[in-house]
């Protein structure tokens, strides 16, 4: 590292303001009272003092990765918003290596995930950090085949759509587009990327890991509903926890479920494992939920259908394939598996009446 004039000029600056600088294991400063000679300076390996100027500053070219540190994360990182620092820090892995060792990995590139995105820092001499995000799966692609964006708001447009042109309610479904890069972002503009492609899961992220994560359960959300979702409060925590098994799997979200159906009563469902939290029900939840719960209402009645047990069997094959999301899979071809298109169609000309549905028989309801 090379700790240029306009670096040097900005710690002699903070000095004087400050009478010292700490950060990340570095420190420097002028003696109480001191004038010429005054200087100190000190990193783990080293401690100086009693400098003239001139000397402070062959101390500080000395010490250039810890001055370059300093002054990347309190002159060009605004301090003042705290989650952005604590996310550029973690994906750089600042609180896992002490400077030095980091500088060695950044001069690599040092990448992380976040969703589907992979995250890759790199570092130049002067220790200004440079960021690239791809698709998770296009992390080692030839950046020739890919797509280039620079401004963070093209993420916005960019991920509407999955790679089949399919529209994306849920931003954190794991559905992301692949072939496109956003090269050498600088840190406030990797983090408003972040922010469009998963809005907010930086900062849930951040106030979770400070301890001041507000998680609002299923019923405070039910109960504060309106209009035609003030149903959603008639659902018991079994349909909650059918609800949670549906949506909030890792399949389906990249977000970890943080809520439950309220403080007394944790659902049985999986949180997932995702990296950023789900602080309260989303609003493609509570959605779904209105068709639930009118659902729900219905009595239950047996039916009695004929069908041999290769059929039943079929029948289930079919709702995990459609549950799964895996019907586009299955091949033409492969007519050993229920979900198969030519299955359900011959399943559907043997079973299916006139009206396109399964002949059958009422046998009476739950009380009969």
């Amino acid at each position: 590292m090379i700790v240029n004039a306009t670096q040097f000029d900005a710690l002699l600056s903070a000095i004087e303001s400050d009478g010292e600088v700490t950060y990340d294991g570095f420190r420097a400063g002028i003696a109480d009272g001191a004038e010429e000679g005054g200087y100190y300076i000190e990193t783990p390996d080293e401690h100086r003092e009693g400098l003239a100027e001139s000397e402070f500053h062959d101390a500080a070219a000395s010490a250039s990765d810890h001055v370059t540190n300093w002054y990347y994360w309190e002159r060009v990182i605004d301090a003042g918003d705290e989650a952005r620092e604590a996310f550029l820090h973690w994906i750089e892995r600042a609180d896992e290596h002490p400077v030095a060792e980091r500088y060695d990995a950044l001069a690599d590139g040092v990448a992380r995930t976040w969703g589907e995105l992979s995250i890759r820092t790199t570092v130049d001499e002067d220790g200004l950090r440079s960021y690239t995000v791809t698709h998770v799966d296009d992390a080692h692609a030839d950046p020739s085949t890919l797509e280039v964006y620079h401004d963070p708001l093209d993420a916005r447009e960019l991920f509407k759509t999955d790679d089949d042109g399919r529209y994306r309610p849920l931003r954190t479904a794991p559905t992301l587009p692949t072939g496109w890069a956003f090269p050498d972002l600088d840190g406030h503009d990797l983090v408003r990327t972040v922010d469009f492609t998963y809005p907010a899961t930086v900062q849930n992220w951040h106030r979770e890991r400070e301890g001041a994560l507000d998680v609002t359960d299923w019923r405070e959300t039910a109960e504060r509903q309106t209009g035609i979702y003030d149903v959603l409060d008639e659902l018991d925590a079994d349909a909650v926890d059918w609800i949670a098994e549906a949506c909030c799997d890792d399949s389906q979200c990249l977000r970890r479920r943080e809520w439950e159906f309220d403080e007394d009563h944790e659902l049985a469902a999986d949180g997932g494992a995702g990296t950023f939290p789900c602080r309260e029900p989303c609003s493609l939840v509570v959605a779904a939920a209105r068709k639930w719960t009118t659902l729900e209402d219905e009595t239950e009645r047996t039916y009695q259908l004929d069908l041999t047990l290769s059929e039943l069997r079929q029948i289930e094959e079919i709702v995990d394939a459609v549950a799964d999301g895996r019907t586009d899979e299955i091949r033409e071809a492969d007519v050993y598996d229920g979900a198969n298109r030519y299955r359900a169609r011959y399943l559907r000309a043997k079973r299916f009446d006139e009206e396109g549905q399964f002949d059958v028989t009422e046998i009476g309801d739950e009380g009969e």
